[in-house]
């Protein structure tokens, strides 16, 4: 008489609540970490663009891209601080599409900072962290793939 057991992995897939597959889970909890701060830095950044608390946001702008924007420095970074908050609700609500959708605006901003001497730090950093959202949308097709639910 043999007896089957289950690798506890093989297990883990199968288990449907989100406290099982937080605590076995290393990949998904990878995607959690990545989804809560893909959330909480594009709102927070993009509040801030209507406050200047972090910094003056108006001095990453390059020269070349405020002289074809229609407006002030001030209005492209309003606009600017809209698109960053609705990207953070995009991934809290569909991480999947959200995810790349910070990832193409990381790329813009590292444009625009490769273009502007004297921010290539700031640059290789949005590089670090357009690597992170994309790794968030990879996690993604797996953890919120079309037609999954996660029962809490």
């Amino acid at each position: 008489m043999s007896t089957a057991t289950l690798d506890p992995r093989a297990q883990l897939e199968h288990s449907s609540t989100f406290a099982q597959r937080l605590k076995g889970d290393p990949a998904y909890q990878a995607f959690v970490l990545l989804r809560i701060a893909f959330t909480v830095a594009p709102i927070a950044f993009g509040l801030d663009k209507f406050f200047n608390v972090l910094v003056d946001w108006e001095s990453y702008l390059a020269p070349w891209i405020n002289d074809i924007i229609p407006g002030s420095a001030s209005t492209a970074m309003h606009l600017v601080g809209v698109v960053e908050i609705f990207a953070g609700i995009a991934v809290a609500l569909k991480p999947r599409y959200g995810a790349y959708l910070v990832a193409a605006w990381l790329g813009g901003i590292i444009v625009n900072l490769l273009t502007y001497s004297g921010y290539y730090d700031i640059a290789l950093r949005d590089f670090g962290l357009m690597l992170g959202a994309l790794t968030l949308a990879r996690l993604a097709s797996k953890y919120d793939a079309p037609g999954l639910e996660v029962r809490l």
